[in-house]
């Protein structure tokens, strides 16, 4: 479990456990960036395909919650940079 932290809060002030694990948030974050980048691509490529109807939804969907996920995953990244700045 991760404390809360101000991102005012200096880094020298942090526990050294609590800047490894936001160390180690940050880069699954940004391997899940990744990952969402791929599914991005091609939520992007299925959707230029011939479809049914069914095939349609299925892919809107897709692209739907992946672009959620991408903004979630953004807003992790985020607090995540702030809760390491200096």
């Amino acid at each position: 479990m991760v404390r809360k932290v101000s991102a005012r809060t200096p880094r020298k002030q942090q526990p050294e456990k609590e800047k490894a694990q936001i160390t180690h948030m940050r880069a699954l974050a940004h391997d899940l960036s990744n990952a969402l980048e791929a599914i991005l691509q091609a939520s992007y490529l299925l959707s230029q395909a011939k479809l049914s109807e069914d095939g349609k939804r299925w892919a809107k969907l897709i692209d739907t919650s992946s672009q959620e996920a991408a903004r979630i995953n953004r807003e992790l990244r985020r607090l995540l940079r702030e809760m390491s700045e200096d």
